[in-house]
């Protein structure tokens, strides 16, 4: 049994798991480049294969599909650099649409028109586990604000709660 030699002085292990953590790997199962990675797994729900695309510093993959199977039919086909560029394009986009729909979430805008101006009004929540809030505010077409109220982060804002608030001369929604 060969004994285990400590870490040299000379060496930081952070800056090694860094340098790992950027070097590229060109396997046929498993690649990392430009702060991704791509493994080829079996495929729980049937015979066939799928490739998982994680970023570094994520847990959990941005995006899991099916893999094309080899020319002997039971092994997958290997990864390649097409494939992987393929794979690092598609995984980004699955993670903008996903930032996309969380920013629209967080943050909506209704246009109202009242009898002497064109208002927007917005509401913007701050997500939080222990104190969730929100804000509720309203602007001229100049993007003056012209009230800012403190609301429930679950408030609906629509065009008939917004016309509302406009209506009662902004004070706080009950």
């Amino acid at each position: 049994m060969t004994p285990i030699s400590p870490t040299p002085p000379d060496t930081d292990p952070a800056t090694d798991a860094d340098a790992d953590a950027d070097a590229e790997i060109h396997e046929p199962r498993l690649w990392h480049a430009d702060r991704w990675t791509a493994r080829v797994i079996k495929n729980e729900d049937d015979e066939g294969w799928a490739v998982a695309m994680t970023r570094d510093g994520e847990a959990e993959p941005a995006l899991v599909g099916p893999w094309t199977m080899g020319r002997d039919k039971k092994n997958p086909k290997p990864l390649d650099g097409p494939a992987f560029s393929t794979l690092v394009k598609t995984a980004s986009e699955v993670l903008r649409r996903h930032e996309q729909q969380l920013h629209s979430e967080l943050h909506r805008r209704v246009t109202v028109n009242t009898a002497s101006a064109r208002l927007t009004v917005a509401l913007d929540i701050t997500p939080d586990e222990d104190n969730p809030s929100a804000s509720l505010s309203a602007h001229d077409e100049f993007d003056v604000e012209l009230a800012r109220v403190s609301v429930a982060p679950n408030f609906r804002l629509n065009a008939a709660s917004a016309a509302a608030w406009i209506a009662n001369e902004f004070r706080k929604p009950g």
